[in-house]
């Protein structure tokens, strides 16, 4: 039978290259972020007759180059347009109105560009620290109590803490990619990629407590003849149901990002690293780390 836990040490060297090289990238490149965190311009308009395909609009407006664009559809016949820029001189304003009017006679319009706020405010921004701060914490305490009663050879809140270094390893990843691609190829991070990482901190937490009451009741049980093995039982009890439910998930993913088109194609690829490296931390690093530390003492 495969001993999981013996090739710790490999599992404990791949990662921690990863966690490095992404906390590295995030210092030297830092993170690009859109209109939602920094504000930018909004037009909003309505067509008489049909309107233009989104696809259409975008392509008429190319050639201003914004740094980030963003068009929506309102009702039946009004799109929204979101830019980056803050402050359009009046002759650009009035060279894409000229655009927006060749894919129909405009009904209404703004006056001009309107400047807007950031989406994510300072206060947000500060309610979400502390909502993920006790959401953690609430983690870790949950933990704690469900596995008091197998608090022998390892105390039940080292459970939670092992949970959280694989939440921290699986959001810290798609983090590092992102500032990558935001450095050399202008993705920024949107609400939509902070909605995904918040859901691989759930979808992780998931898989990893799988594993976790697995060993919990193997050790109830008394299987296997030292808590190493008793891991490596619970791994392979638990690795197929993991496995599948994750390529389950991963195959719907892959088609949000290859046919979804380019509003969903990041939130999808935050997503698809999430779980993969989620899937991989539950099984190769939680229960290891543990392992770990019963070999130290």
């Amino acid at each position: 039978m495969t001993n999981f836990t013996r090739y710790r040490k490999t599992y404990f060297i791949f990662s921690g290259v990863l966690i490095i090289a992404s906390i590295a990238a995030i210092i030297i490149f830092g993170l690009n972020p859109g209109i939602d965190f920094t504000g930018g311009s909004l037009l909003e308009i309505g067509y008489k007759d049909e309107r233009p395909s989104i696809e259409t609009v975008k392509e008429k407006l190319s050639s201003f180059e914004f740094k980030e664009m963003y068009i929506q559809p309102v009702g039946e016949k009004g799109i929204i347009m979101r830019i980056k820029e803050k402050d359009l001189d009046i002759d650009t304003q009035e060279k894409v109105l000229e655009k927006l009017k060749e894919g129909g006679e405009i009904e209404e319009k703004s006056a001009g560009f309107e400047a807007i706020s950031p989406i994510i405010g300072g206060e947000l921004k500060k309610k979400t620290r502390i909502a993920i701060f006790l959401a953690l914490l609430a983690i870790v305490l949950y933990i704690a109590w469900a596995f008091r009663k197998v608090s022998q050879p390892v105390r039940s809140w080292q459970y939670g803490i092992a949970s959280l270094i694989a939440l921290g390893h699986d959001v810290l990843i798609p983090l590092g990619v992102f500032s990558v691609l935001g450095h050399f190829y202008g993705v920024q991070l949107t609400v939509p990629i902070v909605a995904a990482l918040l859901t691989i901190l759930g979808y992780s937490i998931n898989n990893t407590v799988v594993v976790f009451d697995r060993i919990r009741e193997n050790l109830i049980r008394g299987r296997g003849a030292d808590y190493e093995e008793t891991v490596n039982i619970s791994i392979r009890q638990t690795l197929s149901r993991s496995i599948n439910t994750s390529l389950t998930t991963l195959l719907v993913l892959f088609a949000i990002f290859f046919f979804g088109g380019e509003t969903l194609k990041y939130f999808s690829l935050t997503l698809i690293l999430g779980i993969s490296f989620g899937t991989y931390s539950s099984l190769f690093l939680a229960s290891p780390i543990i392992v770990s530390w019963i070999k130290r003492k």
